[in-house]
Order: C-alpha cells, then sequence, then structure tokens
C-alpha cells in the first residue's frame, strides 16, 4: 500500500482590510461601463490601477492601454487612470475633441482641490511623496512649474529651498507609509513651524486600514505575503510596514505562480494581505496554492470595517440615448 505522506500544517492568517478600496473598484467599473455604452474599443491612458491581471481582464473586454495621450486615436472615448493626471491632460484632450472620463480618486482629486487652494492664497507647496509615481506627477501638474516642491525623505527636508518660510504648505501622497510620513512631517513642521497643512490627512481611509491590518498579523507570522504589482505604491508600503512591525520575511507577490514555496519551506505561520488594486480573486489563488501543499487554517484578524463606495461620474449614469427616446 502506497500512503501519501501527511500534508503538513499551514495556518493562515488573512489581514483584513485588504485588497480593493473604493477608488479602485470605481476605476474599473468606469472602464466597465464605457465599454458596455460606447463598445470597443476604449482607450485608457496609463494602467487603470496598478494591477496587471485587471489591465489584462480589461484588454479581453476590448480597453487598450496607451501611455500617452498621443496614442489614441481620434474619435473614440479615453479614460485617465485612477492616479489622477496633471491639468495639461484633459486640456489636450479637449484641444483634439476628445470625449474623456476621469477616473481618479476622489480622494486624490480632494488633493488637488487643496493644493490648488493654497496656490489660490499665495502659498508654495509642499508634496510628500514619490518621485515619478503617476499620482505625484498628476497632482504637480495641478499647478504651474515649481509651484510644489517634491519630498521623499527626512534628509529632502533639509535641503529644500524655499520662497518664503512664512507661506507654505505641505500634501502628501495618499499611499504612503503613515509611519514614515509622519517622520518627515515632524521634520518639516520642525524646520517651518508655520507650514500650513490638509484639514485631514491626504493619506487615504484604505491606505492606512491596509497598513493596520498588517501590523496586527505581522509579529504572529513567520512570513507574510503582500499580493500586488511591483509599480503598486501601496503595496510596496504594506511590505514595508510588515518588516517594520518585525516580520523580516515579508515579501511582494503578484500571483499565486510567483511564490516560492521551497523558500517558504519550515513555514507554520504565513501572513497574507492584498494591496488596494489587487482583487480578491488573487489572495483565492493563493490559499487554493496553499491548500494543495499543507493543511490549511484560514483565519481571518480584522482590524476596521469598510463601507466607502464612490459614484460613477453621472456621463455613464445617466440613461443611454437609445433608452431615453423609446417611449
Amino acid at each position: 500500500m502506497h500512503h501519501t505522506p501527511a500534508k503538513p500544517p499551514l495556518t493562515i492568517l488573512l489581514a483584513a482590510p485588504r485588497g480593493f478600496c473604493a477608488g479602485v473598484d470605481r476605476a474599473i467599473q468606469i472602464v466597465e461601463a464605457a465599454l458596455d455604452r460606447f463598445g470597443p474599443p476604449v482607450y485608457v491612458r496609463h494602467e487603470i490601477v496598478h494591477n496587471r491581471f485587471v489591465v489584462q481582464s480589461l484588454e479581453a473586454k476590448g480597453a487598450v492601454f496607451v501611455d500617452e495621450l498621443d496614442q489614441v486615436p481620434d474619435g473614440v472615448p479615453v479614460i485617465f487612470s485612477a492616479h489622477g493626471v496633471p491639468k495639461s491632460v484633459p486640456a489636450a484632450a479637449t484641444a483634439r475633441g476628445l470625449f474623456y472620463l476621469d477616473a481618479t480618486c476622489p480622494l486624490v482629486s480632494k488633493v488637488h482641490r487643496e493644493t490648488e487652494r493654497h496656490h489660490a492664497e499665495g502659498r508654495q507647496v509642499i508634496l510628500i511623496g514619490h518621485a515619478g509615481h503617476p499620482e505625484v506627477i498628476g497632482t504637480m501638474g495641478q499647478l504651474p512649474d515649481g509651484a510644489v516642491l517634491l519630498v521623499e525623505t527626512v534628509e529632502d527636508v533639509a535641503r529644500l529651498a524655499v520662497d518664503d518660510p512664512a507661506n507654505l504648505a505641505y500634501a502628501t501622497q495618499t499611499t504612503l507609509s503613515v509611519d514614515e510620513t509622519a517622520g518627515i512631517l515632524a521634520a518639516l513642521q520642525q524646520r517651518f513651524p508655520a507650514i500650513a497643512g490638509p484639514r485631514r490627512e491626504d493619506i487615504c481611509y484604505a491606505t492606512t486600514n491596509r497598513q493596520l491590518a498588517v501590523k496586527a498579523i505581522a509579529p504572529q507570522v513567520e512570513a507574510l505575503l503582500v499580493l500586488g504589482a511591483p509599480n503598486s505604491s501601496n503595496s510596496k508600503r504594506l511590505v514595508e510596514v510588515a518588516k517594520g512591525a518585525g516580520c523580516t520575511r515579508a515579501q511582494l507577490v503578484q500571483r499565486a505562480a510567483d511564490i516560492d514555496w521551497a523558500d517558504l519551506a519550515g513555514v507554520a505561520r504565513l501572513g497574507i494581505t492584498a494591496g488596494a488594486s489587487a482583487p480578491e480573486v488573487l489572495v483565492e489563488e493563493v490559499i487554493a496554492a496553499a491548500a494543495s501543499r499543507y493543511t490549511v487554517t484560514v483565519d481571518e484578524v480584522r482590524t476596521a470595517h469598510e463601507d466607502i463606495v464612490f459614484k460613477l461620474p453621472p456621463a455613464l449614469t445617466d440613461a443611454k440615448p437609445t433608452e431615453a427616446s423609446a417611449s
């Protein structure tokens, strides 16, 4: 008789909240609703959200992703990604007569408006964020060149050359590490005591909640997987937060196929979370892959409840012209 050796036990601690936030949900729905309403192809400038799986599933439905507006042909709808765009992009679309839909997350748009308000009131804006990230390019692009200065580190704060220390404000990217940003902010406030800030923190509810959830499980697991894309800011921060909270073996993986199970040999307690642009199906895929190798027990550790939903733009929710004219 041949006996299959018993599968070793593995306890999975599943962080909650994890995965899709309201802004990502809305952005994906905008692309799907546009495809439904206008038919393919619908063009999208930049990945709608930073997740390959999501992008490929939308491509299969007829979405075409491009880096810049000049790659969009005339006469087709174009959608701007959830990360936000500089003012020059909708201006260029309007100049070309392109119909566009803006899928910018409302919490990013809120930062844009605050930044404009500070500028209108004569303040130079210091943005805490990561150079080159589309959200940062979009926020800096709300104002003329030089009106926004970017800082990434505490060291950057010391090197800043500002126009007038008495007329400054700060803003932040929505997907930063809460703890790391607090350190940079403390340095800013120490050097520029008069600096004005947002009425409420710019780091969004979803970023904050996912980091708190990871902090809750990190000390209890031997290794932790963050499901997310290598270009996803909030996902990369989750890895850093997990390491900072005591799980040195935290790593970013895109999906189950990318996991090196040999590397996880001997791990009895595994943490799993997902960045704000990663669909739950990718988490389920990882649990299934683990179950084929281990006798798995899944415990969800919930630190917050989220019930935020953002509405779609009116252009997609009005009755279709065909329906409106049918009596």
